[in-house]
């Protein structure tokens, strides 16, 4: 499917079963819960629906991502879902990271693909993975109005799905690419990749745990109903 509304990627094992994504993981942190909370209740009182405009902005990072990602592939981007506002901000975020790359040296060796990891039982899609001024570099590309930690995060988590497919991790790079003039180029590259790594295997663990008491619940709730039968 082309445009903005291709197929939810789906990760599976080998065998067959199905694991959860980074970012799925990563929900696990909720540590901007509360700035979530505040954000959407300032949004509304302005009178703003909050699913529409987020659904806004995500589409134009989405298609400020393709539009990099194409155009470091060779490819022309689809266009065709996105309205005309959403186009030129996108294209704002373009600008921004080109300016950043021609003071750079970067040789991609894989852009946005799928990998699994059957050690861990998870998957991603890393944006951009290469040698950056000759250096094994993780690149992953952000929208918005800063970099927030959960970022770093899920860089952790595509680094050990990178490693365990035999690709050299050196270095992590945030790139935050404003859609507009009221945000900023952002560059986070001093990443604690160990760091990150130890708390998006936490993240994993705690989701895998949750699973489990679900489970237990239902059990427990039949046991229940059994004995009082």
């Amino acid at each position: 499917m082309t445009g903005k509304y291709k197929a939810h990627i789906r990760y599976k094992l080998k065998d067959g079963t199905r694991v959860p994504g980074v970012t799925t993981i990563t929900g696990e942190l909720g540590w901007n819960k509360r700035v979530l909370i505040n954000w959407a209740n300032r949004i509304g009182l302005d009178g703003i629906e909050a699913s529409k405009y987020t659904d806004d902005k995500a589409d134009i990072g989405t298609l400020a991502h393709k539009f990099i990602t194409d155009t470091l592939q060779g490819k022309k981007t689809n266009t065709n879902d996105y309205s005309k506002n959403q186009i030129e901000r996108a294209e704002n975020s373009v600008i921004s990271f080109n300016s950043w790359i021609k003071n750079h040296r970067l040789e991609p060796q894989i852009i946005e693909k799928p990998l699994v990891s059957e050690n861990f039982q998870f998957g991603g899609t890393p944006d951009i993975y290469g040698l950056v001024d000759g250096v094994y570099t993780l690149i992953d590309l952000k929208t918005g109005k800063g970099i927030y930690d959960e970022y770093l995060i899920q860089a952790g988590g595509y680094s050990i799905l990178l490693e365990e497919h035999c690709y050299k991790i050196e270095k992590i790079l945030i790139l935050n690419i404003p859609r507009v003039a009221s945000e900023k180029f952002l560059v986070e590259d001093e990443v604690n990749i160990s760091v990150c790594r130890n708390i998006f295997l936490n993240c994993l663990k705690n989701y895998q745990l949750k699973k489990q008491i679900r489970r237990e619940g239902e059990f427990y709730q039949f046991v229940k109903g059994v004995s009082n039968a």
